[in-house]
């Protein structure tokens, strides 16, 4: 056993994956999730966001380090024996099985009693609102409805866990977004641990309670939403996470939190020292979009002299 605080459901100990034996695809992640959040991994493709989650699923073995689950380590178990429920993008149902079917085969795996599966594909259909729909075929299911069912089989036999890899992808925008809603207050509902793989930065932050933001099988900065967003580590988080505007700059003076920043424009800007930064250090000024105004008084405090290009 691993010692690790009782918060604590999921911890990733120095993991490292190569598929080839030289290229780190994953390198030294180090990561506690928590018990009943709302983890999502986000970061472009070929990032390791999902080979994290595979590992996790134990459909891929880590080439060092450890993963332990309450504490006891991962590394060898089995997945069917993990009590891990997945979530695949393309759902991953079964044609030929009605959905009634498709949510009795986990629970025949693992050797339910028949009198105890009814009761609890009954549950599971309820927490998806898809009891009306328990003899319907996969293909007489509209997306959101196959996406419904696709949640609901892994839920059918309480995980402790349950991992999703971007199970959102195949919707259209109305309907993707209708889900995020949906996903999210039924996490809230059920409290189960929840870990979200994708690479759509309003899915993440709509959903969330926090965000592993993954950069060649880096980690770069795991927080809360709010805390991505207004605080970025790094430059590649400030540009991933939202729009930003990014202007090189010196700094000219610093005072505690604050520090003021001299743009090659000539522009004087004060800002949040995120960095801790000295005077005539180098920096990149970061801003958000909705920051910004239109004003014709150069005399106001943190302008910049622009000329307007185009208009959309």
């Amino acid at each position: 056993m691993v010692q690790q605080t009782p918060d604590v459901l999921v911890r990733f100990q120095n993991v490292q994956k190569s598929y080839d034996g030289e290229t780190l695809v994953v390198k030294d992640l180090n990561l506690d999730i928590h018990h009943g959040e709302f983890l999502s991994l986000l970061g472009p493709s070929g990032s390791g966001k999902t080979t994290c989650l595979m590992m996790l699923a134990g459909f891929e073995h880590p080439t060092a380090g450890q993963i332990t689950l309450d504490g006891a380590s991962l590394n060898d178990v089995p997945p069917h024996k993990r009590n891990i429920g997945m979530v695949f993008q393309n759902y991953a149902l079964f044609p030929h099985m009605t959905v009634f079917k498709n949510l009795e085969y986990p629970l025949k795996v693992r050797k339910i009693p028949a009198d105890q599966r009814k009761q609890k594909i009954q549950e599971a259909l309820a927490m998806v609102q898809m009891e009306a729909f328990a003899n319907r075929h996969p293909a007489q299911l509209s997306g959101g409805q196959q996406q419904r069912e696709a949640l609901a089989r892994p839920l059918v036999f309480k995980p402790k866990l349950v991992l999703m890899d971007e199970p959102l992808g195949a919707l259209d925008k109305q309907l993707r977004e209708h889900m995020q809603i949906e996903l999210k207050s039924l996490h809230r509902s059920l409290g189960i641990t929840f870990v979200y793989v994708t690479h759509d930065q309003s899915e993440a932050l709509t959903m969330s309670d926090r965000v592993a933001v993954f950069d060649q099988g880096i980690i770069q900065q795991v927080s809360t939403v709010d805390t991505l967003y207004e605080t970025p580590e790094n430059r590649f988080v400030a540009g991933f996470v939202g729009d930003c505007n990014h202007f090189p700059a010196v700094i000219t003076a610093s005072d505690g939190d604050a520090c003021t920043a001299h743009l090659a424009s000539g522009d004087i800007i004060t800002a949040n020292n995120i960095q801790n930064l000295a005077v005539n250090d180098k920096c990149i000024i970061a801003i958000r979009p909705e920051r910004l105004s239109v004003v014709d008084n150069a005399s106001l405090p943190n302008v910049i002299t622009t000329k307007v290009l185009d208009r959309v």
